[in-house]
């Protein structure tokens, strides 16, 4: 198992750079125009250069929640700062040629309406102050803290933020029966389709997307009441996520929903298929360290929390 989140955040970062650097929620997906605090976040280390893209949820106008393992500052390779995408096609118009987007200046800077390189737009930031959770993908399997947060240098309003499930709002999901019939929601930019044999079948749209999916099981040896073990099947019409998703928020309920109750966290194949597997935040334990930071427990009062 710790192989096997080794060659996540690999496949992360090599994805990001040998295929277009972005993409979209697997099999039965959607536009996402339901939740437009999702956003593309981008790393860099402190000579600016590219590292690797991710997904995520703004809670407030400058707390970005998402992955561990994109924000980890314990990592061999760390990120100094990020940038923040908000644009439902946030990468659309990707040209691999000038290896930038003309429109919204990913993966390297945000444009203002000109086309021009500025710090930050409504739409489009950075930010210098990153967290996680401890994450060590080595130790304390399945619990291994795979939650971040990025601080936003200057504040966003898409209009409306993402809620947090209180602790304790998945555990009555923990049977078989408890997890029947129960829809969940996707959503990132990760990749659509990624072939082992022929990388040029990957398919990235860029943009986006948002799938309903549903969750097989909380308590196996590779969730332990840590994560959430979702299908990425596309069967049934439901749809699943891929490298670059990660950090991207998994909804309680239907596309409308805004409850974010877990953070997309790994899947076990190079091709993301059959399940993946997404770390909760519905934990004391988490909310504990997220008060802890000090700019998210001056905004503590500005988060929604749902109970059930």
């Amino acid at each position: 198992m710790r192989k096997l989140l080794a060659a996540l955040a690999a496949a992360l970062a090599a994805v990001a750079v040998t295929v277009s650097p972005a993409g979209a929620i697997t099999g039965h997906f959607v536009v996402d125009d339901e939740h437009p605090y999702v956003g593309l976040i981008a790393f860099y280390d402190s000579s600016d250069a590219f590292l690797w893209r991710c997904s995520g949820s703004l809670i407030t106008s400058t707390i970005f929640l998402t992955a561990g393992h994109c924000t980890d500052q314990d990592a061999a390779e760390s990120p100094a700062y990020a940038r923040v995408w908000f644009q439902q096609d946030a990468g659309a118009a990707y040209d691999p040629a000038t290896q930038i987007d003309p429109v919204t200046g990913y993966p390297d800077a945000c444009f203002d309406s000109s086309g021009n390189p500025v710090a930050s737009t409504d739409l489009c930031t950075t930010a210098h102050t990153l967290y996680d959770y401890g994450f060590d993908e080595f130790a304390g399997f399945p619990n291994n803290h795979d939650v971040g947060v990025a601080i936003l240098d200057s504040p966003i309003d898409p209009g409306e933020f993402g809620a947090l499930a209180e602790p304790g709002f998945l555990d009555s999901l923990a049977t078989r029966r408890g997890t029947q019939d129960t829809t969940f929601t996707v959503s990132g930019y990760g990749v659509t389709r990624i072939s082992q044999n022929n990388p040029k079948k990957t398919v990235s749209f860029r943009t986006r997307l948002m799938a309903e999916t549903e969750v097989v099981n909380l308590t196996s040896a590779n969730n332990g009441g840590f994560n959430i073990q979702l299908s990425s099947a596309p069967a049934q019409g439901r749809g699943g996520t891929c490298f670059g998703d990660s950090g991207g928020p998994i909804f309680y309920g239907p596309y409308s929903s805004n409850t974010i109750v877990a953070v997309n966290s790994f899947v076990l194949n190079g091709n993301c298929r059959g399940v993946s597997f997404a770390y909760r935040i519905d934990t004391q334990a988490v909310q504990d360290w997220l008060q802890s930071l000090p700019e998210v427990a001056a905004q503590w009062d500005e988060i929604t929390f749902v109970s059930r």
